[in-house]
């Protein structure tokens, strides 16, 4: 008897020893997760921040910006953008003529000064062009303008159909489609150069402005003139470079070019025999 009672007692000495090493690992695990969380707090305090305009809501390009637009927010002064309004700027109020979005903002976005006009400026179609780029505008129709589907900020892809050159006098090659730019950004449909979501349905224009460099306006400008302009829509986040692209009726038909080639006659040397009163021309083989 006094055997079990002594296994039993260690036993329970032995869970007992076991159970308080578990509890002691745990608080200080939870010890260990509790300072490391207040060690990022007091970095997170301690690290230097700066009152700057952000906005409150989505700013289209083209609308004034309001005082109930704009907010002051604490951002990181090791990530300041470029051209930002800081608390002693003032953006909107009273008195203040208003200042206008030249690009679209995002909610929660910081306000920088490429983006906002000055104090009763206006936002024109020169604000969304980058340096070195120039604005050209492209006739358009139904079928080349993608049925009306087409938006300020829409890429396209441009093609130019016209008379290609000629080979030979039986192998004209025909209307030739040729890719000539890509990826080129609307900057305008017609006279608007913005974006109005509440519009569902197609709008069929008759001139999208691009914004391009003047290589690129030049060739668009001589391929305008000399034939004839579609667009083809890229997605948003098309990235691929597209080769170099032409078609002409023979390879739209499946006909291959054929060369047309002299074939020179075998030359023939006779040599003429009297037979009585009749004079007949034998063939030789020619010596020269």
């Amino acid at each position: 008897m006094r055997m079990i009672f002594g296994l039993v007692l260690v036993a329970g000495l032995g869970l007992a020893g076991f159970a308080v090493y578990m509890a002691q690992n745990y608080i200080g695990a939870y010890e260990a997760a509790l300072a490391a969380e207040r060690r990022k707090n007091a970095e997170t305090v301690s690290l230097p921040t700066a009152d700057i305009w952000v906005a409150n809501r989505v700013i289209r390009y083209g609308e004034p910006i309001a005082e109930d637009d704009v907010r002051l927010a604490r951002w990181p002064a090791e990530s300041l953008p470029d051209g930002f309004f800081d608390k002693e700027a003032t953006i909107a109020g009273a008195g203040i003529r208003p200042r206008v979005a030249l690009r679209q903002i995002e909610k929660n976005e910081a306000l920088m000064k490429i983006k906002v006009s000055e104090p009763g400026g206006e936002a024109s179609l020169t604000t969304r062009l980058d340096r070195g780029q120039r604005a050209f505008a492209i006739k358009v129709d139904v079928a080349s303008g993608v049925s009306g589907f087409l938006r300020p900020g829409d890429r396209v892809d441009i093609y130019w159909t016209g008379r290609g050159e000629s080979s030979g006098a039986q192998q004209t090659r025909g209307d030739v489609t040729k890719l000539i730019e890509t990826g080129i950004e609307l900057i305008a449909i017609d006279q608007t150069a913005t974006v109005d979501d509440s519009t569902t349905s197609a709008i069929i224009a008759r001139t999208v402005t691009v914004a391009a460099s003047p290589q690129q306006v030049a060739a668009l400008a001589q391929a305008q003139s000399t034939g004839n302009l579609s667009l083809s829509l890229m997605a948003p986040d098309d990235d691929t470079i597209a080769e170099a692209i032409e078609v002409d009726q023979r390879a739209l038909l499946g006909i291959e070019a054929t060369t047309a080639t002299k074939t020179k006659a075998p030359e023939v040397c006779t040599i003429r025999t009297r037979r009585g009163s009749e004079v007949v021309e034998i063939p030789i083989p020619c010596t020269n």
